[in-house]
């Protein structure tokens, strides 16, 4: 079986095909996506920009379209970055961009900094919904970067349970509790499910 991976992030789409790694279902990119119209994301909520990448790229491809859409949650912020994760230092922001801008927001900022990512994955056929799954992990962001591993915020997110941050955690590993990892692994259920 295969499904399509609606992503600019190769980051995203190398962790998506590993998780499916011998469940007999392969995840490739929609076909020509670089090329394809581009999507307004304009939700509010991670799951309403999950459904209109999903439906929007659904269009494009002869089969089932699946799209995330997630970002970190930082409680002293009042949930930000949230939505605009990956756009958080302007439009065109780079991972070090928005890493930056986190911490100095958070400088001089009391407390211990607890964050959760979040993710949520619509999967569509064409524009037709067939199921949100969603995953979220607690952490706590450091005053600096730890890790050369991993893609976005991971290196500013300390786990707790792995004593060390995601950029420091090995990919296999940090699939096994990311929220990315939770939300396709009950994506990748529900599909085995129906079959």
């Amino acid at each position: 079986m295969k499904i399509y991976c609606a992503t600019g992030n190769a980051g995203k789409l190398k962790e998506f095909q590993l998780a499916a790694r011998g469940t007999g279902i392969d995840v490739e990119l929609v076909p020509e996506f670089g090329s394809l119209p581009e999507c307004v994301e304009d939700g509010a909520t991670f799951a309403e920009n999950a459904m209109i990448k999903a439906r929007h790229y659904g269009q494009f491809a002869a089969g089932l379209v699946f799209a995330d859409d997630s970002g970190l949650v930082v409680d002293a912020l009042d949930g930000a970055p949230g939505v605009y994760s990956a756009r958080f230092a302007g439009p065109g922001a780079t991972a070090e961009g928005n890493n930056l801008l986190l911490l100095e927001k958070l400088r001089g900022v009391p407390d211990v900094h607890t964050a959760r990512f979040v993710c949520v994955i619509a999967l569509a056929q064409r524009t037709e919904m067939h199921g949100l799954f969603e995953g979220s992990v607690e952490g706590v962001i450091l005053d600096q970067p730890r890790g050369a591993g991993g893609f976005g915020y991971d290196p500013l997110f300390y786990y707790p349970p792995f004593e060390c941050t995601f950029g420091e955690a090995s990919e296999e590993r940090k699939l096994a509790v990311s929220h990315r990892g939770q939300a396709f692994r009950a994506l990748l259920n529900s599909l085995k499910a129906s079959k």
